[in-house]
């Protein structure tokens, strides 16, 4: 197990869990894995507080920070986040009214400029510098690129703090990309995986990327979530596996627990890539909300990012509330991001133990395959 991204990142298990619960990360870094936080939730001081919570729990091991970075840091309409909410149309808005309507969502909503000044602390050229900041004043051992090539000042910014940089892809052009960019290690994401994703399944695309970026090291990610998976990802190419689905069923995992019942009860037929979210197709687990947006008769269709994250986010917050007191029509609308993967998570165990079943299973599928060769 020991790969060549154990030794240069200090781990035991190439293992990498992107989480956006600080507890996830904590865990699966003790247990030998590297955890990784995605910074999109949080402001600079919010970020500030877990990372400094995360040094304390870790004991010095390493971990890495995941930020959502724009292609270009510089000025951009995203930054007048007032200016922005006019650009969002009636229809839109008139939409998601009559779909809270619908489902009889109760919960009351929140001011649409609160939702702006949220997310232009996340999604903005300002907001990403800010975070990269922040990030690289604590000893992580990595800061990846989630959305785009890293630009020129988040690379200059790592190699001054000597953290390598990583990016996540979904086509070999994508990757050829981000190594023209500075990034050090590049994520291999398949259709398979939650969230944004491209259309290239998990299996086609990991040794297409491997073979066009050696030396560079890559992981794999899309569909992973047992150690038989990390063998296969393994045997491709991959020097690791970089994992997320996986972890929102965990015991320290922060996921709603109405929306940790629905994963559990999912099969892998149950996601669908979609732009009812963010305005990007990312793929999720299929809900009512899913169906109106991309379905629906009466659906005006998804606005493009950022816009539709406005939208979402403010309804989301409002059928999260609605769901979690019971309301039944919310419990149809509430989803998440969420990988193909979904169908094998059917039972909450703690995050040291997924890492250790993974490590345990994929130690039997490479004695296994050896026999093979006997």
């Amino acid at each position: 197990m020991r790969t060549a991204i154990c030794e240069r990142l200090g781990i035991e298990f190439p293992l990498f869990a992107f989480s956006h619960c600080r507890d996830v990360v904590a865990a699966v870094t003790n247990a030998g894995g590297f955890g990784v936080l995605g910074a999109i939730a949080y402001s600079p001081d919010e970020l500030d507080t877990e990372l400094t919570w995360i040094d304390g729990q870790v004991g010095g091991k390493p971990y890495g920070v995941d930020v959502l970075v724009p292609g270009k840091i510089d000025a951009s309409a995203l930054d007048h986040r007032a200016h922005l909410l006019d650009y969002i149309p009636d229809r839109h808005r008139d939409f998601v009214t009559h779909l809270m309507g619908k489902y009889a969502v109760t919960a009351p909503s929140k001011p649409m400029t609160a939702v702006a000044d949220e997310l232009g602390r996340r999604v903005t050229a300002a907001g990403a510098t800010g975070l990269i900041d922040v990030a690289l004043k604590h000893p992580i051992g990595l800061i990846a690129s989630a959305l785009g090539p890293p630009p020129p000042e988040m690379v200059a910014a790592a190699r001054e703090a000597g953290v390598p940089v990583a990016a996540l892809v979904g086509t070999v052009e994508h990757a050829l990309r981000q190594v023209r960019a500075g990034a050090d290690l590049i994520v291999a994401q398949g259709a398979e995986a939650g969230g944004h994703t491209g259309e290239i399944s998990t299996m086609v695309l990991v040794p297409q990327v491997v073979d066009a970026v050696a030396p560079v090291p890559v992981l794999a990610a899309g569909g992973i979530a047992s150690g038989r998976q990390m063998a296969a990802a393994m045997a491709l190419g991959a020097q690791g596996v970089w994992c997320g689905s996986v972890w929102l069923t965990t015991e320290e995992a922060e996921t709603a627990p109405a929306v940790k019942r629905k994963l559990l009860a999912a099969s892998s037929l149950d996601t669908v890539r979609s732009r009812s979210r963010t305005g990007k197709p990312a793929r999720q687990l299929r809900s009512a909300w899913t169906e109106e947006w991309d379905c629906g008769q009466e659906s005006p269709g998804p606005l493009g990012m950022p816009l539709q994250l406005l939208l979402a986010e403010g309804a989301m917050a409002r059928i999260g509330a609605a769901a979690e007191k019971g309301e039944p029509g919310a419990v149809e609308l509430v989803n998440s991001f969420v990988g193909q993967v979904v169908g094998q998570l059917d039972q909450v165990k703690p995050a040291r133990q997924v890492v250790y079943d993974m490590i345990s299973e994929f130690g039997e599928a490479v004695e296994r395959l050896a026999r093979l060769s006997e």
